[in-house]
């Protein structure tokens, strides 16, 4: 047990309560929102988020659990909205991913980022975020440039990072690409848990050694799968749970589906059993009274999906911060801080 940190259970628990008080929360519209997670980030920092998504059972987990309305719909590039965010937050999908989909950026009518950098054209918020796999960066830096470019033309300040989940006390360690455009003023969220994550052991807690009746544990056909599985990719340490270290990335896929490369826990006694949905939500950071609907393989790739939303509330820390600080400079009338150079695209090239 790690104790220079409280219990996870507990962390998590204090961090993302909501607020009583709902009066003059500025709104935040939560673009592709699945269940909820990152406008938990956001809500329990004190902003009042509006889903669209187009999932009916990650709509219905959003509104059970969040205090506002998600709207199941698909979106469009010319989707309008009922009021004027501060803030636009979402997950786009982006199908140009492969090189044979690669072949209309921008005007990839399959793309989730058209409507996106739509929306922020259209609403002018003072922040956007989008948030991505980090193959962004690497396998499509020349789509990733053009988005950057169409957000540097509405007149933002474009930066993007890839954050480890566990820097931010997600106890997995997850990579993900968030981009910021802004106006200026912005700072990243400190890493404050990057020498002491929390373990995924802290997270199941009392449930990493339960089996219940309808617990799905490994036959010895699929025992051998994950044998030949790993042998043929070169585990140098079996992909079981360890629950003394931050748990693998989450997914969709290694949540739900009994593939070689399933989320699993070896029991005292020899078995290994999958887990739970519950304790993939744990591992994503979600508290135990969020509730997800659907079957179980929905409620899977809803949590797979999902931004923690531990680290979706270290963003949405610092976009409060900035905002604070921006309406403090233009209420007392001094002059806005020094703008942060906007970098060129040739050192981008470099850094990617």
């Amino acid at each position: 047990m790690n104790r220079k940190n409280p219990p996870y259970l507990d962390f998590i628990h204090r961090e993302l309560q909501l607020p009583q008080n709902q009066d003059n929360q500025l709104l935040v519209i939560d673009l592709f929102a699945g269940c909820g997670g990152f406008a938990l980030g956001f809500e329990a920092a004190g902003f009042r988020t509006i889903g669209y998504e187009m999932e009916g059972d990650a709509c219905a987990t959003y509104r059970r659990n969040l205090r506002t309305d998600c709207h199941e719909m698909v979106l469009t590039p010319d989707t309008e909205f009922p009021e004027n965010p501060v803030v636009i937050i979402g997950g786009p999908p982006c199908q140009p991913f492969s090189v044979s989909g690669h072949q209309r950026g921008l005007k990839d009518s399959r793309d989730g980022f058209p409507i996106f950098i739509n929306a922020v054209k259209r609403y002018r918020p003072q922040i956007a975020i989008f948030e991505n796999v980090r193959g962004m960066l690497f396998r499509n830096k020349t789509y990733f440039e053009e988005i950057a470019i169409a957000l540097q033309t509405l007149d933002y300040f474009v930066e993007w990072d890839i954050l480890t989940a566990t820097d931010y006390g997600v106890p997995q360690r997850r990579q993900r690409l968030f981009c910021i455009a802004h106006q200026g003023g912005w700072k990243w969220p400190k890493k404050a848990y990057k020498s002491h994550p929390y373990t995924a052991g802290e997270a199941l807690s009392e449930l990493a050694f339960r089996a219940s009746e309808t617990a799905k544990f490994l036959t010895p056909s699929m025992d051998e799968y994950v044998k030949k599985y790993e042998k043929a990719s070169k585990c140098v340490k079996p992909r079981d749970l360890h629950l003394d270290v931050p748990a693998r990335t989450v997914t969709c896929r290694n949540l739900s589906a009994p593939t070689g490369d399933m989320l699993r826990i070896r029991l005292p006694d020899g078995r290994r059993r999958r887990l739970t949905v519950r304790e993939g939500a744990r591992l994503q950071s979600f508290p135990d009274w969020f509730e997800f609907q659907g079957t179980e393989k929905s409620q899977c790739q809803q949590i797979g999906n999902a931004v923690p939303p531990i680290l979706a509330k270290a963003l949405a820390m610092r976009v409060k911060e900035c905002l604070e600080k921006r309406e403090s400079a233009s209420s007392e009338n001094h002059p806005q801080p020094e703008q942060p150079i906007q970098l060129s695209f040739n050192f981008m090239k470099e850094f990617l």
